[in-house]
This record gives C-alpha cells, sequence and structure tokens, in this order.
C-alpha cells in the first residue's frame, strides 16, 4: 500500500515539473535554449577567499539540492563541481516577479545566479542574489526519497545520479586522476616516455588470460582487444626506445568481483639494462609518490589498516614464502611426484597431475596470499607461470619474477624480460600446446614478437601495475566498482 501511494505521488510530481517546463516553452523561455553563462567563481573559491571576496559581486552555477521558502525571504543550496554554496534570496532585492518565479524552482533545477558575497547571521558564507536564471529544468526529483542512497546497484548504473545524491563519491575520482597524473609525472621525471600500442591485435598475448573476441569486416578475419600491452612495448625496446610506458585500458573476458573488472587500467612499463629488481626498487618508488601526492602520507588507512608504504619493503621468494606460511619446501623436491605428495600432505588441493611449479604457485595462492597485509615482493615464480620471463641464473624451474602484494592483494607483476628468442618460441609453443589442450587462458603464438627478438633486444626489466587496485588502495575503497566510473553490469532485467 504504501508503495503504491509513492509511486502514485512520484507520477504526480513528474507531471508537475513536465507542466512546469511546457509553461516556460509557452512562453518563449525554455530553459535548454541557453547556452551559455558567465560563472566568474565556484564554491570553493569564495568559501576559501571570502575575506578577499566579501561585498564583491560573483556569478555562479550549481544545481539546486536544498530550498526552504519563508514568504519574502528564502535559502537554498547549489552544488557546483567541487562543492556547495548558500544562496540568499529576498524578494525586495529581485523583485516581485523576478522571486516569484524563483520560488517556483524544483530542488535538482540547475541555476545560474549573480549576486553579492556576505556571511549570514549564522555565520555561513553565502551569495545574496540579485538574479537567478534557470538553465536546466530537471524533471526527475532526485532519489533520496524514492530509492534511498544506499543502493549500490542503482549507484553503479546510474553514476551520475550518485555523484548528485553523494557528492563525496566525487572526491574518490579527483583522487584517481591525481594519481594518474603523478604516475606519468613520476615516470616523466625517470626519463621515460608515453606511448600508445593497439587495442585491436591480430592475436592476444602478454597475459594468462581469455580475450575478447571481434571481426575486422574488410580483412575478414577475427580479431581480440588487447589483454596486455606487453609485446608491443618490448617491440619497441627492440627498436631502440630504453624506456617506455603506456597507460591504458586493458579487456579480460573473465569474472567479476571485487577485484576484477571485465576492462580496467594498467600501466606498462619496460626500462632497458635493467632487471626486476631495478623493478621492484623503482615500484616503491612509485608509490610512495603517488600516495603522498593524494595524501601527504606514504603511511595510509585501508579498510581500518594501517599500511606503510614507507618502511623497507618485503621481499621473498615465492618458496620461502610458502615455507612460512604453509611449512612446505617444494625446492626440496626432486621430482614431480614428490612434490604431489607433499601438497597432499599439506592440504593443498589440486587436480591432475600438476609439476612441481604448478604445485608451488598453487600452494603460494591457497596459503599464503590472503596473509601479506603489508607491502611485500614475492619473487622467482615457476617458469610454467611465467612464458615471457628469464630463467633465474641456476635454476633450470625458476624465473625472474615478482609480484607486489599488499592488503591481500596482487597490485603489480614484473619481469626480467626473456630476450632468448629460441627460449621464448619453445615457451609459446608450450602454451600453444596448453591451448590446443582446452586451456583458452594460455598464450598465442606470436611470431613477429619472435623475430623482433631474434633483432635482439637487450637486458630489459619490466613490470605492470593495476591502475584501479593502486587508486582503491590509496583512496580505502574495498571494490573495484568504486573506483570506476562506469564499470561493467549485467543488463536489467525488465
Amino acid at each position: 500500500m504504501e508503495q503504491q501511494e509513492n509511486t502514485q505521488e512520484l507520477s504526480e510530481i513528474l507531471r508537475v515539473r513536465r507542466d512546469k517546463l511546457a509553461a516556460l516553452k509557452k512562453e518563449g523561455r525554455d530553459p535548454y535554449e541557453i547556452t551559455t553563462f558567465d560563472k566568474t567563481h565556484s564554491s570553493v573559491d569564495i568559501i576559501g577567499n571570502f575575506d578577499a571576496l566579501e561585498g564583491s559581486t560573483v556569478s555562479v552555477a550549481g544545481r539546486i539540492i536544498s530550498k526552504r521558502v519563508m514568504g519574502k525571504a528564502s535559502f537554498f543550496h547549489i552544488m557546483d563541481g567541487r562543492g556547495k554554496i548558500q544562496i540568499y534570496a529576498r524578494r525586495d532585492v529581485m523583485g516581485d516577479e523576478p522571486y516569484a518565479e524563483y520560488k517556483r524552482f524544483d530542488i535538482g533545477d540547475i541555476v545560474g545566479v549573480t549576486g553579492e558575497v556576505f556571511k549570514t547571521n549564522a555565520g555561513e558564507i553565502s551569495v545574496k542574489s540579485h538574479e537567478v536564471v534557470l538553465l536546466s529544468k530537471s524533471l526527475l526529483p532526485l532519489p533520496e526519497k524514492w530509492h534511498g542512497l544506499k543502493d549500490t546497484d542503482l549507484r553503479y548504473r546510474q553514476r551520475y545520479v550518485d555523484l548528485i545524491v553523494n557528492p563525496d563519491v566525487k572526491d574518490t575520482f579527483y583522487a584517481r586522476s591525481k594519481i594518474i597524473k603523478g604516475i606519468r609525472d613520476f615516470l616523466d621525471e625517470q626519463g621515460y616516455i608515453e606511448v600508445e600500442t593497439p587495442v585491436l591485435q591480430p592475436s592476444a598475448g602478454g597475459a594468462t588470460a581469455r580475450p575478447f573476441i571481434t571481426h575486422h569486416n574488410t580483412l575478414d578475419i577475427d580479431m581480440y582487444l588487447r589483454i596486455a600491452t606487453e609485446l608491443h612495448l618490448k617491440r619497441l625496446i627492440v627498436g631502440g626506445f630504453e624506456r617506455v610506458y603506456e597507460i591504458g585500458r586493458i579487456f579480460r573476458n573473465e569474472g567479476m568481483d571485487p577485484k576484477h573488472n571485465p576492462e580496467f587500467t594498467t600501466v606498462e612499463l619496460y626500462q632497458a639494462y635493467t632487471d626486476y629488481k631495478g623493478m621492484m626498487d623503482l615500484c616503491e618508488k612509485l608509490f610512495r609518490y603517488c600516495a603522498k601526492q593524494v595524501s601527504g602520507s606514504d603511511v595510509i588507512t585501508y579498510q581500518g589498516t594501517q599500511i606503510n608504504l614507507g618502511a623497507p619493503w618485503k621481499r621473498l621468494t615465492m618458496n620461502d614464502a610458502v615455507k612460512e606460511y604453509a611449512g612446505v619446501d617444494f625446492a626440496a623436491c626432486k621430482t614431480d611426484e614428490e612434490a604431489r605428495a607433499l601438497a597432499k600432505q599439506a592440504g593443498i588441493a589440486f587436480e591432475g597431475e600438476p609439476s612441481r611449479g604448478m604445485l608451488l604457485n598453487e600452494a603460494f595462492e591457497q596459503k599464503v596470499e590472503e596473509n601479506l597485509i603489508q607491502p611485500t615482493f614475492i619473487c622467482d615464480y615457476p617458469i610454467e607461470v611465467s612464458p615471457l620471463a628469464k630463467k633465474k641464473p641456476g635454476s633450470d624451474w625458476l624465473v625472474e619474477r615478482f609480484e607486489l602484494f599488499i592488503t591481500g592483494r596482487e597490485l603489480a607483476n614484473a619481469f626480467s624480460e626473456l630476450n632468448d628468442p629460441d627460449d621464448q618460441r619453445a615457451r609459446f609453443m608450450d602454451q600453444v600446446a596448453k591451448r590446443e589442450a582446452g586451456d583458452d587462458e594460455a598464450n598465442m603464438m606470436d611470431e613477429d614478437f619472435v623475430t623482433a627478438l631474434e633483432y635482439a633486444m637487450p637486458p630489459t626489466g619490466g613490470m605492470g601495475i593495476g591502475v584501479d587496485r593502486m587508486v582503491m588502495l590509496l583512496t580505502d575503497c574495498f571494490s573495484i566498482r568504486d573506483v570506476l566510473l562506469f564499470p561493467t553490469m549485467k543488463p536489467k532485467s525488465e
């Protein structure tokens, strides 16, 4: 019964707003025909510089978010891009007709106001309006009364509404912009050059992931949305660039959860004449730099836990991490059979007959990853899960690779890049065999990339950082959807 009454009341509000718009158009005052408004100040400008602006005439613009009419005088607040400010309207200042017209404005309408900066008796910095112009008519009421402010599905589907009724959400995206700018500033200062590589590719490579497939009609070939920028960036290292990076969208046809969205942003960077240890040093400095840009400190709080980005970050081999948290030493195993028996004994779940390297990786994911709260580099990965990384000298089963973990989540991945073309071809062939056996996340063969390596690529360190996860960490957001303006959503069923 209550829902029916709310629906009827909402329908009446919609009818009234439509009628107001029709009346304006009939009078030749269609608000949608207004093309510009000479806005001189923002809300934060006025509030932050009140002493200098008091008594001055200013023009502000924004959305009406509250309104209090008291006969001959009224108060309302408008919200602009960075905050809100109170507007004081008096009939004897504005004139009878303009004041009467103003009283008919609705919450949600966008207006332009010209008036004098002053402070009310209650101490609130305000603008005493001389003129209020309707710039755009809101035909739908703001949702707080009808849908509530905590409907996360509505917030993500209609981010434009979320930004209106939850203005603090903007802070996350201002911070995101500052973080991305910080990444660029930091890398530019280090001598890196920003480049752009293809999003549409004839084969999907550079990561272990299922790609999105599309079709190019003119060429009559299937193409793939990129799952990484790695292989093209390394071609540029071959070509003579010594420090390159790209910030861009990546697409992976995978599930969605608080850490994953099918399209996301990464920064990948490659530097000639260094290795994964050089990338570790760079990674620490980059995270500290961005943290200070956003919060002014390298000690942050994430979901109630203090994270120290300033202290020297812990470095553990994957095998030592598994020994520490699961009590299993796969490096001591001589055969895959011995490793499988050890894994069973430790309660590590697996299927089929995985190799020692695959079991080490499984043990890490099942027993270790969630425990890595403070910044930790996990180093020296099995070759089976690292087809693009250089072998660790003296080892036939490990490569020079690290991943960065903070708050139990992976935030960065780096290698000493494989530059042996014969080894790379052999690893691609191994990936192709896995793909033919049904693993649609295995790497595809990229003959042109092997050709590039045959022209010789210098020793190179490379790293990829999940920008969305970095933003989540530095803005204390639990879900990736909170740092994406328009996250992927399942279509609403009618």
